[in-house]
């Protein structure tokens, strides 16, 4: 089977062949047909990633596809069954743990960048009926993200105000699931064309931060106060700002860091009386859940580009580029 590995970090992907894999007891073996690319890949194959990275780790942690052979003592799956992989395979159910998230996906575990891989069999979920195995890719992170930072741990009620930053996969994850749920939502962008394609998935309002570099204070006058739900994902840059334009008694999801410099005022927490709340990811029972409400309401995940298994470097390239709305996919034939 082909394979893609990082020798180490800053050498660039190896395209390889490897022997397929036999699923042991209790694992299933998965024909993977759909990938998605995150930042924190490239933050891996830059060597930047703060978590532990294996040697010659195969990367990618978000991938689906389909059962194809079971290990002894499997009765969860069947051959056929359509699938994706858990990003923490050990995080099951309830609160994070160091334990449960000691192990992920292209990082200190073998990734999903290849033909076929193998899973212990509670490491997978079963997708959406309505998506392709491309659509499926995007769930174990980016949406599972947004979904815990807008419902499990924002705890959204209908006709409460969220406002979401940028034009990524979270973000635009963030904003369909709040948009799903009732939600008067903010968004903003650098560029007003993603925000008119915003508008389209849902936003109730835009803003364009790169003209309007106060969008905070610009937020909390626009909603007479602040929003009940910030999901940030800029980290340092973008902070300070998500503070500001938040209500007394608000919430702010830190669901990502793509910038480091910046500075962000304690004082703001303790004057709003806010709660900031860091996520990575979420359990298993999360993730079902989030599926669940996906295949009910016949939501599809938003998607800027579609490449082949083999053009991973272009789409790495196009995704640092930042010029996409959503994700950015590989699939097979």
């Amino acid at each position: 089977m082909k394979s893609f590995s990082l020798p180490r970090p800053g050498a660039g992907l190896v395209l390889g062949e490897r022997d397929t894999p036999e699923p042991g007891p209790g694992e299933v073996l998965v024909r993977l047909r759909g990938w998605a690319v995150n930042a924190r890949d490239l933050m891996i194959l830059k060597g930047f990633y703060p978590k532990p990275v294996k040697p010659d780790v195969v990367p990618l942690s978000d991938g689906a596809g389909e059962v194809v052979a079971l290990g002894d003592g499997v009765r969860a799956w069947s051959v056929g069954d359509r699938v994706a992989a858990t990003y923490f395979p050990d995080w099951l159910s309830g609160p994070g743990t160091p334990e449960k998230t000691a192990d992920d996906l292209g990082g200190t575990l073998d990734g999903v960048l290849a033909e076929y891989a193998v899973f212990a069999e509670d490491a997978l979920v079963a997708v959406p009926a309505h998506l392709d195995y491309a659509e499926a890719a995007t769930l174990p992170s980016a949406g599972v993200t947004a979904w815990r930072a807008v419902v499990e741990e924002g705890r959204l009620v209908p006709g409460q105000s969220v406002l979401t930053l940028g034009s990524g996969g979270l973000s635009t994850f963030a904003l369909q699931f709040a948009a799903l749920g009732g939600a008067h939502v903010i968004s903003t962008s650098s560029s007003d064309e993603k925000l008119a394609k915003l508008r389209e998935l849902g936003a109730a309002e835009t803003l364009n931060h790169a003209s309007t570099p106060e969008w905070g204070a610009a937020v909390a006058e626009l909603t007479g106060g602040g929003v009940d739900h910030v999901v940030d994902v800029g980290g340092g840059g973008t902070i300070g700002q998500s503070m500001l334009a938040a209500r007394y008694g608000g919430h702010v999801s830190v669901a990502g860091v793509l910038t480091h410099e910046g500075a962000a005022d304690p004082v703001l927490v303790l004057v709003k009386q806010l709660t900031l709340r860091g996520l990575t990811n979420a359990s298993r029972e999360t993730f079902q859940a989030m599926n669940r409400a996906i295949e009910r309401s016949g939501l599809r995940p938003v998607i800027d580009r579609r490449f082949a298994f083999e053009e991973v470097a272009d789409a790495l390239k196009h995704l640092e580029s930042g010029t996409h709305i959503g994700k950015v996919v590989l699939e097979s034939a």
